[in-house]
């Protein structure tokens, strides 16, 4: 309908400039957006599941630790159709969460090398947790307030 318009009017594409065409020809619908968020999002925790039914297989240490991480980088990935990659990148490395972003990629490099190059169980294992924790840290950055009373009850735990 706004093609149509533009042509009535007058104006034509050839007017607009390169940034405003590439923009409207890869702008997607909300439900569209909606729906790959959603897929994205589902294909992330069929892997992050099917990695730790795998991790009980004889040499699943390393099925694990790739698919786990693929399933945590999809669920990542999905809240890109939400808000476009480079607006999730620029929040991403927002001073509140730069700390956050940094430990869960590293931990994702770090757990495919102790699996698939370093061959060390324990160090993969270890790295998976402390991806879950980061993702985790670095999800309640989205929710005002929740690493506070995070923080506030985990301190009363241990007081």
């Amino acid at each position: 309908m706004e093609k149509l318009r533009r042509v009535l009017s007058g104006q034509d594409d050839e007017e607009q400039g390169l940034t405003a065409q590439v923009l409207d020809a890869s702008s997607l619908s909300f439900n569209t957006r909606l729906k790959w968020f959603a897929i994205c999002f589902v294909c992330g925790v069929f892997f992050s599941i099917l990695g730790t039914g795998l991790l009980w297989l004889p040499g699943g240490i390393k099925l694990f630790a790739v698919f786990y991480t693929l399933g945590n980088l999809a669920a990542l990935a999905s809240t890109c159709f939400l808000m476009g990659p480079v607006k999730q990148l620029k929040k991403m490395f927002e001073a509140t969460r730069l700390l956050a972003t940094i430990v869960m990629l590293l931990c994702f490099i770090f757990t495919l090398c102790a699996a698939l190059w370093w061959h060390k169980k324990g160090l993969a294992v270890l790295f998976c947790i402390l991806q879950f924790l980061s993702m985790t840290w670095y999800s309640l950055s989205y929710i005002p307030y929740a690493r506070d009373a995070v923080i506030k009850c985990c301190s009363s735990l241990l007081s």
